[in-house]
């Protein structure tokens, strides 16, 4: 006969099993927290650097930090902010992928659970490795949790690991929502402005991206059926842009989905 105890027991090791042990943070190139214990990204394969038309500028900037930071030097938090689909996520990936593959020592952790942060800081500062936290679609809508991450990254009493810095996507240059009557309400509109502007001004560096033209989305569209070895017809491309009311990186690969599918291709 089973103890009606150690069947329980049992059951609920079913139910609510042990966590598994967390991953070395040394030894993938990517992470994710959830809040509790580092686990390896599954298929870490961001696209090459050279994929990314259109964004430059955002390249070599971005790529030099993470180098700085890898190598052990001064280096900022950094804020990419603007239009949807227009590259932020996949650039944080690729230059971090850069940067392993020219042989930095450098991590990436994909953070959900902003609550986290410090436990997560605490693991990682004594880890022989630089770190990239990577925050996606960061957005507030109430202001005390701009205010708790504000704090975690600059202005709080206890200070950050030195090898671990914050790459954060955003819709939102300010990150917070701002309302033209939060200037009619408030005494000193000044002061409400700065309390919205306060989290961005903590990333010391910024990088905007900006809705393509035309012949940039064309332009992105050409070089991943390249890629793919895809023909396309540039007015079925535009066309397909025009239906979605948008021109972006994220559309572009989208009708290459859609192209490939209809050709019998996998992806």
């Amino acid at each position: 006969m089973i103890d009606p105890l150690d069947r329980i027991a049992a059951a609920l090791e079913r139910l609510f099993p042990p966590p598994p042990p967390a991953a070395d943070p040394r030894a993938h190139p990517a992470y994710v927290w959830r809040g509790d214990a580092l686990r390896p990204a599954r298929a870490f394969a961001p696209l090459p650097l050279a994929m990314l038309i259109g964004l430059d500028r955002q390249k070599a900037v971005l790529v030099a930090n993470l180098r700085r930071l890898a190598d052990g030097h001064a280096s900022q938090d950094v804020l990419l902010w603007g239009a949807r689909g227009t590259g932020k996520s996949a650039l944080v990936k690729s230059a971090v992928a850069s940067v392993q593959a020219d042989g930095g020592n450098l991590g990436l952790v994909d953070v959900s659970d902003l609550g986290g942060l410090p436990a997560l800081f605490a693991a990682l500062a004594p880890v022989d490795r630089a770190f990239v936290l990577f925050v996606d679609d960061l957005g507030f809508d109430e202001p005390a949790e701009a205010r708790t991450l504000r704090s975690m990254l600059e202005g709080g009493a206890e200070p950050r690991p030195a090898n671990v810095r914050l790459a954060v996507t955003a819709n939102r240059r300010h990150l917070a929502p701002r309302d033209i009557a939060e200037q009619d309400s408030a005494i000193n509109p000044r002061d409400s402005i700065d309390d919205h502007l306060a989290l961005a001004d903590r990333f010391g560096l910024s990088l905007g991206f900006h809705a393509l033209d035309q012949d940039g989305y064309v332009a992105i569209v050409a070089a991943y059926a390249q890629a793919h070895g895809l023909t396309f017809d540039p007015h079925e491309a535009i066309g397909w842009a025009t239906r979605r009311g948008s021109r972006s990186g994220r559309v572009a690969w989208q009708f290459i989905v859609d192209l490939a599918g209809r050709a019998g291709k996998s992806l």
